[in-house]
């Protein structure tokens, strides 16, 4: 026995769906891992940073690694964005990250904890790369 209409398309329209898709959190961590890699700091929510963390590292490992298969694997992730002129972000992972990492096995990002973000008060971190 049912009781009322259960997710009907229509003009209903489709009852209780997350408008927060796993598909849109994946484009959000590329994003701010691509946005990390170039300009070595990012502001996320707290939610966000255990994902962005867990991408990054896995990033600097491929570009540590330095071989075709791993640029390619790192280039699926990474956003094409070009900022003054003709520095990439893949260009910047492979070229000059992962040399500054070269000596470290992990601990690549610092972690700050900011003041709550003023419009919806949800906490904010402050990721910068470690030296």
């Amino acid at each position: 026995m049912q009781f009322g209409r259960k997710n009907v398309h229509g003009k209903g329209g489709v009852r209780f769906k997350t408008p927060y898709t796993s598909s849109k959190k994946k484009a959000q961590v590329r994003n701010l891992v691509t946005e990390l890699v170039l300009f070595e700091k990012v502001t996320v929510t707290t939610s966000m940073v255990k994902d962005v963390i867990k991408e990054f590292d896995h990033l600097v490992t491929l570009a540590k690694k330095g071989d075709l298969h791993s640029r390619r694997q790192a280039a699926s992730v990474l956003r094409n964005y070009h900022v003054e002129g003709e520095t990439k972000a893949l260009d910047k992972l492979f070229n000059d990250l992962s040399k500054r990492f070269a000596s470290r096995n992990g601990g690549y990002l610092k972690l700050y904890k900011l003041a709550n973000r003023k419009g919806d008060n949800a906490p904010v971190r402050l990721l910068t790369l470690a030296d």
